[in-house]
């Protein structure tokens, strides 16, 4: 494997540290956490206690102001463990992110201390049961009723759903407008009115508590607004390199890890004589599985490397996204042949792998919308030569 040069040795003091927590504090407890289908909110305040929430987050605000490659690295170990259950990258990647790019001073010095520490959860609402990856088609609204708005509507398939003290949430203040009629709001998750479904049964990601969350008058200032009115879709539109390539980097790291395990397991395992991992379909099979991960790896890196630089282009974004989580879904289901009856048991990490990753082809964007994105810069690039 191709020596990763992104990581200084701070970065790997952090990884070990970070290993280390999520071996004690994490493995011993997922399956339970599966069959519960929530991690306990305990465990987001060791986390954050540790300093394993939202790294990025400048000290002013209660963080320790590092750079992004510590957050990978908190995200990289819990996928190596097969821990999909703590919600950590929502938390951190994306809704600490929203308030502290767009946020008021004010916003930033309510929430993110709280964030950073695990006393406060954070979640993304803008998925609706009409609306996926057509946030323009979003039906929640926000009308203003004197000095405030109040908030009628739906989500669906919100992570952190259930366990979340503040939500970024997606509107329509002006239904004509189109996407220019999208704006975000930031709900405390004790808002009378904020009502939380049922946590969602899934097919994978079992420990990841998911929810449907319904919006019945909820009234907020517009001091929680976040951006200005009608600036929510392009706000959405700026942070998709950055959840696409946490995508990308989470489905390079399962691969490099299920394609281990499975090394690991076809040495020790024996069929007619010898071990399933000497027998040249084996070889071959895992051998190609390895290169296609390093390439992928390759390609990952340099995209953290581009996006630490502002120089991440939305179209590689979702070239990454769209290979990596294909690659993904292949691993784990080729893997899991070679372990045989056993990679069907669910107390194999396989089998949980297998189940974790159909969700990565939906997530972030679907793959069939990637394929549009990059096919439309393609015809763009076309007519420029022409």
């Amino acid at each position: 494997m191709i020596e990763r040069t992104l990581f200084n040795d701070e970065h790997k003091m952090f990884r070990e540290t970070v290993r280390k927590f999520v071996e004690k504090e994490i493995v011993p407890f997922h399956a339970q956490w599966e069959k519960d289908g929530i991690v306990p909110r305990e465990l987001w305040l060791k986390a954050g206690e540790q300093g394993l929430l939202c790294c990025t987050v400048p000290e002013e605000y209660g963080g320790l102001g590092l750079d992004y490659l510590f957050d990978v690295v908190v995200f990289e170990e819990l996928w190596r463990a097969g821990a999909s259950g703590p919600g950590f990258l929502i938390h951190t990647d994306l809704v600490a992110t929203y308030i502290l790019s767009f946020g008021t001073e004010e916003q930033k010095k309510k929430f993110l201390p709280k964030m950073v520490t695990g006393e406060w959860i954070g979640s993304l609402g803008m998925t609706e049961p009409h609306a996926g990856s057509d946030l323009k088609a979003i039906r929640t609204k926000a009308v203003r009723d004197g000095n405030e708005f109040l908030i009628n509507g739906q989500k669906v398939f919100i992570s952190n759903g259930q366990l979340c003290d503040v939500l970024v949430l997606a509107t329509k203040t002006d239904s004509d407008a189109g996407a220019k009629g999208v704006t975000l709001f930031l709900v405390e998750g004790d808002r009378p009115g904020f009502q939380r479904g049922q946590n969602l049964e899934k097919l994978g990601m079992k420990a990841q508590d998911t929810s449907e969350l319904f919006f019945d008058n909820v009234r907020l200032p517009p001091e929680n607004m976040l951006g200005d009115e009608g600036e929510g879709f392009s706000l959405m539109m700026t942070k998709l390199s950055q959840e696409r390539l946490a995508q990308a980097i989470r489905s390079a790291t399962v691969a490099e890890t299920v394609i281990e395990w499975t090394v690991d397991y076809t040495m020790d395992r024996k069929a007619f004589g010898k071990s399933i991992f000497e027998q040249q379909n084996t070889q071959f099979k895992l051998a190609q599985l390895e290169s296609e991960a390093t390439s992928m790896r390759v390609f990952t890196d340099k995209c953290i490397e581009l996006f630490m630089q502002g120089m991440l282009d939305p179209v590689d974004a979702a070239k990454a996204k769209l290979l990596a989580s294909e690659l993904h879904c292949k691993v784990v289901d080729e893997c899991l042949q070679l372990h045989g009856g056993w990679g069907y048991m669910w107390e194999y990490p396989i089998a949980r792998a297998y189940a974790d990753a159909r969700i990565t082809k939906i997530a972030g964007g679907s793959v069939e919308i990637m394929k549009l994105i990059i096919a439309r810069q393609m015809a763009k690039e076309a007519e420029a030569r022409h």
